[in-house]
């Protein structure tokens, strides 16, 4: 049955919102009109913004609502909730404001109203990201728990039990399987919860057992059972949750889509094809590569001096790399070897102790400088300041045969640093386990991942370059 502290913890949040809206509310406040740190004209009574914000705390808690903002996070990603909160208060502020113009109140000070937005977007996000910590402790020492009942002791049915211990944090306990052929042998029983019986037991087992979600992770052939099943839980108010059979041909977050009124599953999820997304992934891109470019223009030019004292050619090395939806592209970066006689081809992949390397070459290429001309390839359009790494065509045709899915790297534009990069897979190291970091990566972008990762960039410096 449905669980009675998720319904609290619903209200909980819808309670908490209103509140912390009406505390940013105070703040704004006491910054503008209270504090001496803003000038400001003599501002209209406090009730009359206390009021207003009243309205915009119902504003927003039914934006919330229609924009799922309190359906359960159990399940949840913290960047979820980060992207949905800021998506509401932005709609809700232009609601606000077209409700003051259709009153005419015109008095409301804009730079209160931009502490407000801000505030109310950090609070809440603060409160929430607090309140998520609490309950995954709480859920380790086992409180708040929900209880789940696996249809299937198969492989698939095996999988999902083992990688659900692996997030002690989210709250589940399995309290056996159902399943029509198997039993377990004794080493099998050390390690799994024990089956309960057959499907024909389900009934029985969901009335005699607390049991909050039933898992169905039952072979293809099995499949004619589901409506039965599904009924079956329905009717004990058990959610139903299906790990299709075909689960190892599907990415990590595979979403359904709706096509001439059938549902079907997309199998590669790709957050950066939202339009939306990808707006906000190109201007994040500008602004900071205009900001390291003009931060790192002193170190490019004592860099640029040094190439061009030290070995004889050009300043800016030039190479064709693959990039977004697998079109070539220039990429820039500090010469840091010798020229190549003309008519050569560089297929060579580059080594420790690389004789091709000039001295200074080798000091630029450890600290990863030759690569700060590749902020103007993020300027172009051409990379991003964060994505899988690009490689030259002539490996691009070489992997793709290799190694699998390796081609999905190329559904995003490429970037200076990425996933892989910051986990230290950079140089001679294993290309298979680069494009799983790079497939999560696409799969699970958002703005506070790139963000991540750039900081995790700076922090782990830049390991196993050369």
């Amino acid at each position: 049955m449905i669980r009675r502290n998720q319904r609290f913890l619903t209200q909980l949040y819808i309670v908490a919102d209103f509140a912390v809206i009406q505390l940013s509310f105070l703040i704004a406040w006491f910054f503008k009109f209270e504090s001496e740190w803003i000038t400001y004209k003599e501002p209209l009574p406090i009730q009359v913004y206390g009021g207003w914000s009243l309205i915009y705390g119902l504003i927003a808690v039914v934006l919330g609502m229609l924009f799922s903002l309190y359906s359960p996070k159990r399940k949840k990603r913290f960047a979820d909730d980060v992207f949905r909160v800021t998506q509401i208060h932005i709609v809700g502020l232009f609601v606000l404001l077209s409700v003051m113009f259709f009153v005419k109140q015109i008095d409301i000070s804009r730079s209160y109203l931009a502490i407000y937005m801000v505030g109310n977007v950090l609070i809440i996000l603060f409160y929430r990201y607090f309140l998520k910590q609490i309950l995954k402790l709480l859920r380790q020492k086992g409180y708040n728990k929900q209880f789940m009942l696996i249809l299937g002791a198969g492989s698939l049915g095996q999988r999902f039990y083992h990688n659900l211990r692996q997030y002690p944090d989210l709250g589940y306990e399995v309290v056996g399987f159902l399943d029509d052929k198997r039993h377990w042998n004794k080493e099998e029983e050390a390690h799994f919860c024990p089956i309960l019986g057959g499907l024909d037991q389900l009934e029985p087992t969901l009335s005699r057992l607390m049991i909050d979600e039933v898992i169905l992770a039952l072979p293809l052939d099995a499949h004619d059972k589901y409506p039965k099943i599904i009924n079956m839980c329905e009717k004990a108010g058990v959610r139903t949750l299906i790990i299709p059979d075909f689960f190892d041909y599907l990415p990590a977050r595979p979403y359904f889509d709706n096509f001439a009124g059938m549902p079907m599953i997309n199998v590669r999820d790709i957050p950066l094809d939202v339009a939306g997304n990808r707006l906000f992934k190109r201007l994040f891109d500008i602004l900071f590569s205009l900001f390291a470019i003009i931060l790192t223009s002193p170190i490019m030019l004592a860099v640029a001096i040094g190439v061009k004292v030290t070995s004889k050619g050009p300043i800016i090395f030039k190479q064709e790399r693959v990039g977004l939806n697998r079109r070539t592209f220039r990429m820039y970066k500090f010469r840091s070897m010798k020229v190549l006689p003309p008519g050569t081809e560089d297929t060579g992949w580059t080594t420790a102790n690389d004789p091709r390397r000039t001295r200074f070459g080798t000091f630029i290429r450890k600290t990863s400088l030759d690569e700060l001309p590749q902020f103007f390839n993020v300027l172009l359009g051409d990379m991003s300041v964060v994505g899988p790494r690009p490689e030259r065509p002539y490996y691009v045709e070489q992997f793709r045969e290799e190694i699998p899915k390796y081609m999905v790297k190329h559904h995003v534009r490429p970037g200076i640093t990425g996933w892989a990069q910051s986990n230290g897979l950079r140089g001679d190291t294993s290309i298979e386990e680069r494009i799983k970091h790079d497939i999560f990566y696409i799969e699970n972008w958002s703005l506070l991942f790139d963000i991540k990762i750039i900081f995790r960039t700076i922090r782990n410096g830049f390991k196993n370059a050369y």
